[in-house]
C-alpha cells in the first residue's frame, strides 16, 4: 500500500524547512527508524525517520527546496506491517477486480469511518543535531528556508556567496553583504567585521594604581560611614574670598577650604593621620598633615599631597591645590609631590554622583570622597522648608586603626569647621 509521509511540527512556530540532503532515493528499501532526510529551520537541523518498512516511490521535493509542515514529504510502499494500532487489509490480486466495482460506492463510506476510528499513528521521533554536518558540494549550501527564499528573488547562486555562519552557514547578512557590493556600496557586514578589539599593554600610572588598589583592599579591612553637610555658608565664605583674593593667577575652590579644615580636625584626632608597620607591630603618628587630593589626569588617576598642611596658610593651600592639580592633568609631575600622603580626599562630585566607598590609599589610615553639591529643601530652626547646600561626604577607614566611633566623632568636627567656618577661621587663629 503507497502511502505519504506527512511532514510532523518540527519546532514551534516552524512551518517551513529546507530540504538539505535526501539519504535516499526513490525506489530504495528502507526500514522503519532509518534516517530518510535532513532538513534545516532557521534553528537546527532536523534528521527525518522513516515510520514504516518499505520501499521509497516519490521524493516531493529537491534538495534546496523548501518544504511546508503538514504537507507530503515523501511517499514509500509499505511491505511490513503497519505501525502500532493500524492493521492493513488489502485484497488479493483477483479479489480486487471483482469487489472494486462492487464495493467501490459501499465502501467508501465505511472506509472513512473505519479510518477515523483507527488509532493515529505516532509522531516520528525528530533529533537536532548540535553541530550541521558541513556541506562538500556547491549545490547543498547549508543555509535557512529564509535565506534560500531571499537567493531566488535576487536570482543568486548561493554556491558563490560565502558564508561566515557556523559550519559555513550562509547568513541572510551575508546575502545583503554580497548584493551591496554588487551594487558597489560598501556592505554593512564589511563594516561590523572592520571592527576589532583593540589591545594595549597594563603600564605606568594605571598599573602601578591597579597593584596598590588591589593591595590595599586584600590586606586592609574596609569600613565605610557617610554623612551629609550643609556648607550653604562655606559657599558663602567661598564668595568673598574669590572677591578679595582670586585672580587669574590663584583660583580659589572650596578645596582648600575643605582640605585646611580637615588639617585642623587632625589636630585633635591624630590617629587618622597615622599609619601602621608592614607587619603590624607598630603605629606611628604622622606629625606632617600631607593631604592628597584625587585628580583625574592624562595618564591616569594621579594622588599629589599638599605639604604640611598644619603650617600653611588658607591661601597657600589654595595655591598648592592650583599647581598641584594643573601638574597631575597634564600628567608631568614632580614624584616628591606623589610621595609621603598621610590622608586622601577624592573629590568624585566635580565629575557626578553623590556617595562612594573610596579604597584606602595604603598605608594612609582613611580616605573620604566628596559627593556633588545638591540644592535641597531642609527645614529652618522655626520649621520653615528653606533652600540649602548639601554634600554627601563618604569615609573608608582601616578597620584594624579606626573604628567607628573614632570616624564618627572625627568626621564631626570636620563638619562643623565647615558648616560654621567662622569657627574655622578662629581654630587657625590658635595652631
Amino acid at each position: 500500500m503507497n502511502k505519504d509521509f506527512i511532514l510532523p511540527d518540527i519546532g514551534e512556530g516552524i512551518v517551513e524547512c529546507e530540504v538539505i540532503e535526501w539519504k535516499v532515493k526513490e525506489g530504495d528499501l528502507i526500514e522503519e527508524d532509518q534516517i530518510v532526510v535532513d532538513v534545516s529551520t532557521d534553528k537546527a537541523i532536523v534528521e527525518i525517520p522513516s515510520m514504516y518498512n518499505g520501499r521509497v516511490t516519490k521524493l516531493y521535493y529537491q534538495e534546496s527546496d523548501t518544504a511546508e509542515v503538514h504537507k507530503p514529504l515523501f511517499a514509500i510502499e509499505v511491505q511490513s506491517a503497519e505501525p502500532v494500532g493500524e492493521q492493513s487489509e488489502e485484497p488479493s490480486g483477483e479479489q480486487s477486480g471483482e469487489q472494486s466495482g462492487e464495493q467501490s460506492g459501499e465502501q467508501s463510506g465505511e472506509e472513512a469511518a473505519g479510518q477515523s476510528s483507527k488509532q493515529k499513528p505516532p509522531e516520528p521521533e525528530l533529533q537536532a543535531i548540535a553541530e550541521p554536518p558541513a556541506v562538500a558540494t556547491t549545490d547543498k549550501v547549508l543555509t535557512t528556508p529564509a535565506v534560500r527564499k531571499m537567493a531566488r528573488e535576487h536570482n543568486l547562486d548561493l554556491a558563490t556567496i560565502s558564508g561566515t555562519g557556523k559550519q559555513g552557514r550562509v547568513l541572510k547578512e551575508d546575502v545583503l553583504a554580497y548584493l551591496n557590493q554588487k551594487a558597489g556600496k560598501q556592505a554593512p557586514m564589511v563594516q561590523v567585521n572592520s571592527i576589532q578589539d583593540r589591545r594595549e599593554p597594563i603600564k605606568g600610572v594605571r598599573k602601578i594604581m591597579a597593584e596598590r588598589m588591589a593591595d590595599s583592599m586584600a590586606t586592609i579591612p574596609h569600613f565605610t560611614f557617610i554623612d551629609e553637610f550643609d556648607i550653604t555658608e562655606l559657599m558663602a565664605l567661598r564668595a568673598d574670598l574669590v572677591k578679595t583674593h582670586g585672580s587669574e593667577d590663584l583660583k580659589i575652590t572650596l578645596m582648600p577650604l575643605f582640605i585646611k579644615a580637615l588639617s585642623l580636625a587632625l589636630n585633635q584626632f591624630p590617629i587618622v593621620n597615622s599609619r601602621a608597620n608592614g607587619d603590624f607591630t607598630e603605629l606611628t603618628y604622622l606629625a606632617s598633615h600631607n593631604i592628597g587630593m584625587a585628580v583625574d589626569g592624562k595618564t591616569g588617576l594621579l594622588v599629589p599631597n599638599i605639604k604640611n598642611v598644619q603650617q600653611l596658610g588658607l591661601l597657600d593651600v589654595a595655591r598648592e591645590v592650583n599647581r598641584l592639580t594643573e601638574a597631575a592633568r597634564s600628567g608631568v609631575i614632580n614624584p616628591a609631590d606623589l610621595a609621603g600622603g598621610s590622608i586622601t580626599i577624592s573629590n568624585i562630585g566635580v565629575i557626578g554622583g553623590t556617595a562612594a566607598m573610596p579604597i584606602i590609599n595604603k598605608p594612609e589610615v582613611a580616605i573620604v570622597a566628596l559627593g556633588k553639591i545638591q540644592t535641597l529643601p531642609r527645614f529652618d530652626a522655626s520649621n520653615n522648608i528653606v533652600s540649602r547646600n548639601i554634600l554627601t561626604v563618604s569615609w573608608s577607614g582601616d578597620h584594624r586603626v579606626i573604628d567607628g566611633a573614632t570616624i564618627a566623632r572625627f568626621n564631626k568636627l570636620w563638619k562643623h569647621y565647615l558648616e560654621q567656618p567662622q569657627t574655622m577661621l578662629l581654630a587657625m587663629l590658635e595652631y
